[in-house]
């Protein structure tokens, strides 16, 4: 198993944390996600290597920005 930690910027509550959550939950190989609000982090764990773009892209598409920490 691989955890994987990014750093997102623009969170703010729960309903930020719930958008990168379900948008995450579907890259393919993704088995769970764990994101904060409040400090910021998202982590994301699986049990094959995950393409740090697709995860990235996701980040993105629930209207937040990441980097990989």
């Amino acid at each position: 198993m691989t955890t994987t930690e990014f750093t997102v910027t623009g969170m703010s509550c729960g309903h930020c944390e719930r958008a990168i959550r379900d948008e995450v939950t579907a890259v393919p190989g993704v088995t769970g996600v764990e994101v904060s609000a409040a400090t910021g982090t998202l982590q994301v764990t699986s049990d094959v290597a995950v393409d740090d773009r697709a995860v990235l892209a996701a980040v993105d598409e629930a209207g937040y920005s990441a980097v990989r920490s």
